[in-house]
């Protein structure tokens, strides 16, 4: 398929051909929830804990006889039943990931791509300026020569160019990854998907099926 090519000016400067196989490629609303849910299984630390009643302290002796007292026995204060004793159930430190194969995230990322290009949600550009130090000003002006100064949008760099990254930093509705950072998640999350064209060249080569 072709798209056009926006150059910093505001103009379409030429078309370049993208492959179908990653950006025409079927929408799988399935796949694309599971590539996001493991992404996000794997950010959760996993760190809550309760202590079960070999970590409570106190309670090792018999609060009262065990008959004739008219009250229910008891073994310790410190049982579940009791205030400030341990948790049944409860939860233990323990990681959320799972596996996923690489097949079905490639796949996940040229369905998400698939979808910003079929809703004309992808702008490629001809490159970016190159700047001497960082501007939010001319973030700003970037963003207002794509249209998008209103939109929440994702920009992918090729190399990784700190000023330029430092220069939309401030402003909220922005993120920017390197290349090798794309994911599902983040094409998703935002409405607008900014590339390179050099990047397009990265993407043919990592996520062709």
């Amino acid at each position: 398929m072709k798209y056009p090519v926006i150059s910093l000016v505001g103009k379409d400067v030429s078309e370049v051909e993208l492959p179908d196989e990653i950006f025409d490629a079927p929408v799988r609303k399935d796949i694309l929830w599971f590539v996001v849910r493991w992404q996000q299984a794997r950010k959760r630390r996993g760190t809550h804990c309760t202590k079960t009643r070999s970590e409570v302290r106190g309670g090792g002796r018999k609060p009262w006889r065990q008959k004739h007292t008219g009250r229910a026995r008891q073994g310790s204060i410190r049982a579940a039943q009791w205030r400030g004793g341990y948790t049944v159930h409860g939860p233990r430190p323990r990681s959320y990931e799972f596996k996923v194969n690489k097949k079905v995230r490639k796949f996940a990322v040229r369905s998400a791509l698939s979808y910003k290009a079929k809703h004309q949600m992808l702008k490629l550009v001809d490159g970016f300026p190159s700047l001497d130090k960082p501007s939010t000003k001319k973030g700003k002006e970037i963003l207002k020569t794509l249209g998008l100064e209103e939109e929440k949008a994702l920009i992918v760099l090729s190399n990784g160019e700190q000023v330029l990254k430092k220069s939309f930093s401030n402003l909220p509705n922005v993120k920017v990854l390197r290349k090798e950072g794309i994911n599902v998640y983040d094409i998703l999350k935002f409405k607008q998907l900014i590339l390179p064209v050099d990047v397009v060249d990265y993407i043919k080569e990592v996520y062709a099926p």
